[in-house]
C-alpha cells in the first residue's frame, strides 16, 4: 500500500471538535458515533447511494470498530466522493474515488500532546506500508490536522491539539473496479488501525 504524508494547506486549517456545520453543506453536522453507533449506518449521507458495494460495508465496520468498546480511538468526521473521471497523473485508470476518516484519542488531553499524535501518525503509516505492498490502485494519505477541542477546560490556547486525517484514493476503469480497489484499501486501513490500537 502506497502511503503519503499530505500537507495540503486547505486541509490544515484549524477545525473544532465537536464541529458545527460544514463548508461544503451547512446541513451536515457532527454525530457522536460512540454514543449513537446506530447512526453509522443511517446518518452518513455520502455513502447511502453506494451501499450495494462491499466498500461501504467495510467502511461502516471500520467506524463501528473505531467507535466501539475495543478501541482507544474514535472518529469525528468522514467523507466519500463517488467515482468520477480520473484527474490524477500516474494512475492509468479511467475513474477515481476517495474517502476520508478523522481519528482522535478518546482521552481528549492526549490530542493536545504532539508527541502522542506524531507517534500515532507514524505508527499507522508504518503499519499501512506493510499491508498490501504490491497493491498499485490505492493510496492512503496521513495528515495531522490542527483542532480546537471545545470540551477541554481553559482558554482557547489550552484547547489546541490535533487529529489524524486519513485520506484514501482508489482507481479503476469501471465503477465496480474502482469501488473494489477502495474496499481493498479500507480493509488494509482497518487492519493497520487495529494493529496500532492494540
Amino acid at each position: 500500500m502506497h502511503v503519503v504524508e499530505l500537507s495540503d494547506p486547505s486541509s490544515l486549517e484549524r477545525r473544532t471538535h465537536p464541529w458545527h456545520g460544514s463548508i461544503a453543506n451547512p446541513e451536515h453536522r457532527h454525530y457522536d458515533l460512540r454514543a449513537q453507533p446506530e447512526l453509522i449506518r443511517t446518518a452518513l449521507e455520502d455513502w447511502r447511494d453506494w451501499e450495494h458495494y462491499p466498500a461501504t460495508e467495510t467502511f461502516y465496520r471500520l467506524l463501528e470498530w473505531v467507535n466501539g468498546p475495543e478501541s482507544h480511538l474514535e472518529s469525528s468526521d468522514c467523507a466519500f466522493s463517488a467515482p468520477a473521471a480520473n484527474e490524477t497523473a500516474g494512475f492509468d485508470k479511467a475513474l477515481q474515488c476517495s474517502a476520508r476518516v478523522m481519528l482522535l484519542f478518546r482521552d481528549l488531553p492526549q490530542n493536545a500532546d504532539q508527541a502522542q499524535l506524531h507517534h500515532l501518525t507514524h505508527s499507522v503509516a508504518r503499519a499501512l506500508s506493510e499491508e498490501e505492498e504490491a497493491f498499485a490502485w490505492g493510496v492512503i494519505g496521513v495528515t495531522i490536522v490542527p483542532v480546537q477541542f471545545l470540551e477541554l477546560p481553559g482558554t482557547e490556547e489550552d484547547q489546541l491539539g490535533a487529529q489524524l486525517m486519513l485520506s484514501l484514493w482508489a482507481w479503476g476503469d469501471t465503477e465496480s473496479e474502482t469501488l473494489a480497489n477502495l474496499n481493498r484499501a479500507l480493509v488494509a486501513l482497518t487492519t493497520a488501525i487495529q494493529r496500532v490500537d492494540a
